[in-house]
């Protein structure tokens, strides 16, 4: 979280845009994500992840004269951008005057645009989506198919390259046939295992071969 926040400081200031530091508030995440520690990803965790971000936006906004809000979870085609947006909507909602900004962020010209602009600039290339307990099941699959687990900070990745360089691969890595593997694997894991850490660890290895580690 601090790395990539300070990524975007740093880049803020190259573009002349200013940068609001509005920390989440850490022990409110965990009391809001309490009974949802297994959801898949995409799950209702994420629905309450989305919310708590964008209330906080939509506040920040309406406090400050704001007249729009959006996010760039809503690039990203490992995020639902249905889930995302209707979290953006919800939270403008609650504020007359203030809109959220919808738009197809994940055609495949936005995607490679997205991973050049991430080349050009050298961007830090996080390996899960951020939430402690992606890390705990990426770092549970990696284990169970002998992949070293998740480097966070540092020059060297777990897997792979630890800054983007590569557009066409990049894009490529987030092609919607791999997003849609992923996502069906995940689903299937939640459904079998549930909660289950032994059932889960079982399961693990009926994925070693998928393309999203």
């Amino acid at each position: 979280y601090e790395i990539r926040k300070d990524e975007n400081k740093v880049f803020c200031d190259k573009i002349g845009v200013e940068f609001v530091d509005v920390d989440y508030d850490v022990e409110n995440w965990y009391s809001r994500m309490k009974g949802m520690e297994y959801d898949p990803e995409r799950g209702r965790r994420c629905t309450e992840c989305f919310d708590m971000r964008m209330e906080r936006t939509a506040l920040y906004a309406h406090e400050h004269g704001f007249d729009s809000i959006a996010t760039t979870n809503a690039t990203s085609r490992w995020k639902d951008a249905t889930q995302v947006d209707d979290s953006g909507q919800r939270a403008a909602s609650r504020y007359e005057g203030l809109s959220y900004w919808a738009y197809d962020w994940q055609s495949d010209e936005m995607t490679l645009r997205k991973y050049q602009i991430s080349a050009e600039h050298r961007f830090y290339k996080q390996e899960y989506c951020g939430c402690s307990y992606s890390l705990r099941d990426s770092n549970d699959w990696r284990k169970a198919n002998g992949i070293p687990k998740i480097q966070i900070g540092g020059d060297t990745a777990g897997l792979g390259e630890r800054y983007f360089s590569d557009p066409l691969t990049d894009a490529a890595e987030e092609s919607q046939d791999v997003v849609d593997e992923f996502f069906a694997q995940a689903n299937e894991l939640a459904d079998t295992a549930g909660a289950d850490r032994t059932e889960r660890k079982k399961a693990l290895e009926v994925y070693k071969s998928r393309r999203k580690h």
